[in-house]
């Protein structure tokens, strides 16, 4: 019998990257990566048109050409027959959606409409809509809501629902011409089937739906606003398909546009960072798992159901089929460390760097190696792009204490490193404090691979050993795990993700072990960061929150 393979395309904030595996063992191909023509649209339209703050969108045909460019391509790398490739398997940046039109295109695609903001995918990270995420959470809990206490009591402007009702204030015209809401995750897997199907994970993190009582009630979604009356039946209309299930199969059409065979099974959508999660094997209760990118996306799979301060959604069958699976996050990681570098170190870093034929980070991160923790004399708060979790405002804003004369870059670059761990530790300790154990640490994404520093001080921090996925591409592992149980064990794919998790899981053999001297240390300076992080993300928040005001006007 010959070897059989799936496809993994990963959807992230600055590209697409697609990884073909061996189904047998988990071992990579080939991969290529599509950037985005277009990037991330946060100062305006690619007419020109500017964009307000908090504002960031995409171009969806650039999704399209990762299909259309990346799959070929590692098709042709790796010299194989298309009959022995037996799915496919998407994640996506979420929540990240898109108002479609009849045929199921995006708004923003017809010249009608191009030039409204509001016809264009809203990403993830999109935060314009806080004040509407705000009236959700007023709402709900003036309602009592059972909805609420899955997402830890506060509603995040990243979710679907305060997009779609932004949409329906700002742009009622774009609301009523849109015909379909969907994830972009969902909307790639219906172009590629041609079926309407919705993922439980995405609808189960992003929009408020469970598996045991669905969406809201309808009436709740009137009150909020008149013009949302219907819109489950509407707009948010489609079948939602359990992740680790198979949503279709390949149309013709698409099959001779990305150079597969019609029928390759097509499995349902999963959010990037969760695809991870099976693919460094973190299948069973008390496994943790940080998906650290340009932000960090924390994944805890659990027995049990407990309410918890500050989590992003609860959701039974969330990632892993038969376990409640917890998420919660950071929204800028390494996005702080790249703010920094693109923005605020001192030219003659840049320079040395450039003597040394090295990277700005790789420079910074050797200088701070150097100090111990504490040395510096510097606090940072991670939260310069909102805090996701535990406090759930969009409105806070980044801070660094300490800072003298004698400052210098790399301390400053330290501190930031720092912030992400102290933010994770208070994450972990939510869950350790609702009784959710977590016995097992995963670190996956890009960071990990990139900054050994970071990954030490994390430990040290948390003080846990860290475990660090044997793959270049972990998230597209993941999918590509997920398309082989779409395929199922009869065309030589998995029946469960269990069974997929046991042969194509990968995690190195290193670990990352706290040094007792730094945890010692930093169980003192996390102390601080709990001070500074309560002072103004509870008790003077009104600062941050004020000065948030004034920038936008």
């Amino acid at each position: 019998m010959s070897r059989k393979y799936t496809i993994g395309v990963d959807f992230g904030t600055e590209s697409g990257r697609v990884l073909l595996v061996d189904v047998q063992n988990g071992e990579e191909i080939a991969t290529h990566v599509t950037h985005y023509k277009h990037g991330v649209l946060d100062e305006s339209l690619p007419n020109g048109k500017m964009l307000p703050p908090d504002w960031a969108l995409q171009h969806p045909g650039d999704y399209l050409d990762v299909l259309y460019q990346s799959i070929p391509q590692v098709i042709e790398k790796a010299q194989i027959e298309k009959r022995d490739i037996i799915g496919v398997g998407i994640d996506f940046t979420s929540s990240t959606i898109l108002p479609l039109d009849q045929a199921g295109e995006p708004l923003c695609f017809q010249q009608e409409w191009e030039s409204n903001p509001h016809s264009w995918v809203k990403l993830w990270k999109h935060h314009a809509a806080q004040k509407e995420a705000d009236e959700i959470t007023q709402l709900a809990k003036e309602q009592d809501e059972d909805f609420l206490s899955l997402y830890g009591g506060k509603i995040s402007s990243e979710w679907m629902f305060p997009k779609i009702l932004q949409i329906v204030k700002e742009a009622p015209e774009i609301y009523e011409k849109t015909d379909l809401f969907m994830e972009a995750c969902d909307w790639i897997t219906s172009k590629l089937t041609g079926k309407l199907i919705r993922s439980s994970n995405t609808c189960g993190y992003k929009g408020f739906w469970s598996k045991k009582n669905g969406y809201p009630e309808a009436s709740f979604f009137s009150m909020l606003d008149a013009r949302l009356e219907g819109v489950l039946e509407t707009k948010m209309r489609g079948e939602i398909q359990s992740i680790g299930g198979k949503a279709g199969a390949l149309t013709e059409e698409m099959a001779e546009k990305i150079g597969l065979l019609p029928g390759t099974s097509i499995a349902v959508g999963i959010i990037d960072a969760h695809a991870g999660v099976a693919a460094v094997g973190a299948v069973h209760p008390g496994q943790f798992v940080m998906a650290m990118g340009t932000s960090t996306c924390h994944m805890l799979i659990a027995d049990k159901e407990e309410k918890i301060e500050g989590v992003c959604g609860i959701v039974e069958d969330g990632i892993i089929p038969g376990y409640v699976s917890y998420e919660t996050g950071q929204v800028a990681v390494g996005d702080s460390f790249a703010w920094y570098v693109d923005h605020a170190v001192p030219s003659y870093i840049l320079q040395e760097a450039k003597e040394q034929e090295t990277n700005v980070h790789a420079l910074l991160e050797e200088k701070a190696s150097i100090y111990k923790p504490g040395q510096s004399g510097l606090i940072a708060l991670d939260w310069w792009n909102g805090n996701r979790s535990v406090l759930v405002d969009a409105h806070l804003s980044g801070i660094i204490v300490g800072l003298t004369l004698a400052t210098k870059p790399e301390e400053i670059y330290r501190s930031l490193l720092e912030s992400t761990a102290f933010g994770t530790k208070r994450i972990i300790e939510g869950y350790l404090q609702a009784g959710i154990k977590v016995n097992e640490i995963f670190a996956s994404g890009g960071l990990p691979q990139r900054n050994r520093l970071l990954m030490q001080i994390y430990a040290d921090v948390i003080n846990r050993e860290i475990k660090i996925p044997d793959s270049s591409q972990t998230t597209a592992l993941g999918a590509a795990m997920y398309a082989s149980v779409a395929a199922g064990g009869e065309n030589g794919g998995y029946d469960t993700i269990f069974e997929a998790a046991e042969k194509m899981a990968k995690v190195k053999e290193e670990v990352f072990t706290p040094i007792p001297e730094n945890v010692q240390l930093y169980d003192e300076l996390y102390q601080y960061y709990l001070d500074v992080h309560d002072y103004f993300g509870k008790e003077n928040s009104s600062v941050m929150h004020g000065l948030k005001r004034m920038k936008l006007g």
